[in-house]
C-alpha cells in the first residue's frame, strides 16, 4: 500500500498513522516527495486497507501498491501541473514549441536552428551533445564542446536550452549548462539515472520507451517525483509496431489517455515517432488538437548532411509554416501558442 501524507501534517497526526500501521503489524518506509511524504507499506500481515486510512487526519490519499504512481497519478492530484521554466509554462493553457537538431554538430548549424526556433515562436532549443546510438560506430555527439555551442546559441536568441543526459556520470556536467534535462526513450527505465534526476532541481523531459506501456511510463516518472523533483514533463514519441514503413507508430490516443491518468504535462515528438519528414507536420497538427501541451520537433538547415536522424528533420522554413498553422489551431482547444498563458 502507498500512503500520501498531507504536506501540512503535524507530528501527532504522523504518530497516529504510524500507530495504526504498527497495530496491524505493517512494515513501512517513508520517502520525501514534492507534494508531501509518501509512506510505502512493504508488509501488511494484518490486511490493513486504504479505506481504513483515508479518513485519518494528515492522510492525503492511499491506494494499493499495484498502481505505484501515487505522485504522478491524477487520482490524488486532480489539478494539472504546470512546469515553469525561465518564464515559459509547460502545461496549463499554454502550448509550447520546442525544436532543434537531433545532435549538436557545429556553431553554424546551431545558430541556424536557434534563429529558426525563435522566429517560429518556439521557447526551447533542443539538441544532443551526448547521443545514444544504435550502432557504436555512429556519431556519438560532441560532448562538452557541444554543450558550450548549444548554450551560446540558446542565449543569443533568448531560448531555453534542453539537452539529453545519458547516465549519472554525465549528469553534473549537463545539469550545470542546460535548463531542461532530457531522458531519451532508451533510458526511460534507467532507474539509477531517474533517481539521480529526482534529487536535482532542474526540470526533466521524460520520453516514453519504444515498447513501454503507459503504466510503465508513469512509474518511470514516479522515480523522479519520489526523489523530490516536481518538474517532470512527459513526451510521447511513438512505440514500436509491426509496420516497417514507419520508424514507430505515433500513439496519439495515449496523449488523451495520459491526460486522464496523470496531472503531468505531455508533449509529442512526431519526428521520432514517424521518422519521415513529410509526416512530421500533419502529425504535429494532429497532436496540437488532441490535447498535447506542446511539441518537440527536429529541425536542421541541411537535413541531407545531418550526422543524426536527417530523414526526419524538417527545414527552418517548414518550421515557420507549421508555427503559423499552430497559431490558428491551438485556440480551438483553448490554448495560447508560445508557452505563455
Amino acid at each position: 500500500m502507498i500512503i500520501l501524507l498531507n504536506p501540512a501534517i503535524t507530528g501527532p497526526q504522523r504518530l497516529a498513522i504510524e500507530a495504526v500501521l504498527g497495530s496491524s503489524g505493517a512494515l513501512h518506509h517513508t520517502q520525501t516527495g514534492p507534494r508531501g511524504d509518501v509512506m510505502v507499506v512493504t508488509a501488511n500481515p494484518g490486511g490493513l486497507t486504504p479505506d481504513q486510512l483515508l479518513g485519518m487526519p494528515g492522510v492525503a490519499g492511499a491506494m494499493p501498491a499495484g498502481q505505484g504512481y501515487v505522485q504522478a497519478g491524477r487520482e490524488m492530484h486532480p489539478a494539472d501541473t504546470v512546469v515553469r521554466v525561465m518564464g515559459a509554462d509547460v502545461g496549463g493553457s499554454a502550448f509550447l514549441l520546442a525544436a532543434g537538431p537531433c545532435a549538436v554538430e557545429s556553431e553554424a548549424q546551431m545558430e541556424a536552428c536557434a534563429a529558426a526556433v525563435a522566429a517560429a515562436g518556439g521557447r526551447i532549443l533542443r539538441g544532443g551533445s551526448f547521443k545514444p546510438r544504435t550502432s557504436p560506430y555512429s556519431f556519438q555527439g560532441l560532448g562538452a564542446e557541444g554543450l558550450r555551442i548549444h548554450r551560446a546559441a540558446a542565449d543569443r536568441h533568448g531560448l531555453i536550452m534542453m539537452s539529453e543526459v545519458l547516465d549519472r556520470e554525465d549528469l553534473p556536467l549537463v545539469a550545470e549548462v542546460a535548463d531542461v534535462l532530457q531522458v531519451g526513450s532508451r533510458n526511460m527505465q534507467n532507474f539509477p539515472l531517474l533517481r539521480a534526476l529526482g534529487k536535482q532541481p532542474k526540470p526533466v523531459l521524460l520520453k516514453r520507451g519504444l515498447a513501454a506501456t503507459r503504466e510503465e511510463f508513469l512509474l518511470a516518472a514516479e522515480y523522479i517525483l519520489s526523489g523530490g523533483n516536481p518538474g517532470v514533463i512527459l513526451c510521447e514519441r511513438g512505440i514500436r509496431s509491426f509496420d516497417p514503413s514507419l520508424r514507430h507508430s505515433l500513439d496519439l490516443a495515449s496523449v488523451v489517455i495520459l491526460k486522464e491518468m496523470t496531472h503531468l504535462p505531455v508533449l509529442v515528438d512526431p519526428s521520432h515517432a514517424t521518422g519521415r519528414r513529410t509526416l512530421v507536420t500533419p502529425m504535429a497538427r494532429a497532436a496540437a488538437v488532441c490535447g498535447a501541451d506542446g511539441l518537440l520537433l527536429e529541425v536542421h538547415p541541411e537535413p541531407g548532411r545531418a550526422l543524426s536522424d536527417g530523414p526526419q528533420a524538417i527545414l527552418p522554413e517548414d518550421l515557420l509554416r507549421l508555427s503559423a498553422d499552430l497559431r490558428a489551431l491551438v485556440p480551438v482547444v483553448g490554448r495560447t501558442f508560445g508557452g505563455v498563458p
